[in-house]
């Protein structure tokens, strides 16, 4: 007798346990996430002549750029312990993982709509996708800023091996910022171009082209600089990077806590919405 493999079974009327589901749908569906992130990855340059190399060419470009305009006003010798270029590649790599990766997220659920509506998949799945696939460019991009690092002979630390944790708690902050974007785009569409220009904001709050000694004499200039989220992630990140200024442990406690807070809020205010949003596509 031959014995038919298990089928799960949607059923509409189950509901949900808020924060419980929705982690067990990522790792229920975790060859899903890959499969989206491959795609991400493959389609987004299929076209392209340079392929993926774009993931490298393009935030180079944009370092270059910055790096010729700025060089002279904020890379003064004496300003930095480190080469400005290297400065600013680390700031610039970290604003671009952030505002991809959440309006990568905070978009993901309402351009997967023709395939939501066909079938069951738990919609945060394309969200959680989106985040894995933009920490996967910003992995990408990592390899010329070790180059000049090397080139410039400011090295490579062995702290280097670090640089996954804020990573990780990075994915957690543009997933959980994501999902509470995506759970008002499908009532406002207005709600991706408002998050564009807000994430924007928040880039230019962190000394990504600047440092940090330029506001120096202004402390609500400070206060509302280290009060940005993203300004722990950038300064660990640069102490584990290249061995930039050492990032205190309350600089990785406000990182860590910042990345579970996002991810808690925006789980738990998708899974008590997540019916109405479906039904909104």
């Amino acid at each position: 007798m031959t014995t038919l493999p298990s089928t799960d079974v949607y059923d509409s009327d189950l509901r949900r346990r808020p924060l419980i589901t929705e982690f067990q749908n990522f790792w229920r569906y975790r060859g899903l996430i890959k499969l989206l992130v491959v795609r991400d990855l493959t389609v987004r340059y299929k076209r392209s002549v340079l392929g993926v190399w774009w993931t490298i060419l393009n935030p180079a470009l944009t370092i270059a750029v910055l790096w010729i305009v700025f060089s002279n006003f904020f890379g003064k010798q004496g300003e930095l312990d480190e080469p400005y270029i290297v400065y600013l590649t680390a700031g610039i790599l970290i604003a671009t993982y952030f505002t991809q990766g959440v309006i990568a997220a905070g978009s993901a659920i309402v351009n997967s709509r023709n395939v939501l509506i066909k079938i069951y998949i738990p919609p945060e799945i394309f969200s959680l996708s989106a985040g894995v696939a933009a920490a996967a460019h910003f992995i990408i991009s990592l390899v010329p800023m070790l180059l000049l690092q090397v080139l410039t002979g400011q090295g490579i630390p062995w702290t280097v091996i670090l640089v996954p944790i804020p990573l990780f708690f990075m994915l957690m902050l543009v997933t959980g910022l994501g999902l509470l974007i995506a759970s008002a785009a499908v009532y406002f569409r207005d709600v991706i171009d408002i998050a564009k220009v807000i994430t924007q904001l928040l880039n230019y709050l962190i000394p990504t082209f600047w440092t940090i000694d330029f506001i120096s004499d202004s402390p609500k200039a400070l206060a509302l600089v280290e009060g940005n989220p993203l300004y722990s992630f950038l300064v660990v990140f640069r102490s584990w990077a290249y061995g930039g200024p050492d990032a205190s442990a309350w600089l990785v406690g406000v990182m860590a806590m910042s990345g579970l807070v996002a991810l808690t809020l925006g789980v738990y205010v998708f899974s008590r919405n997540w019916r109405r949003v479906v039904v909104r596509l």
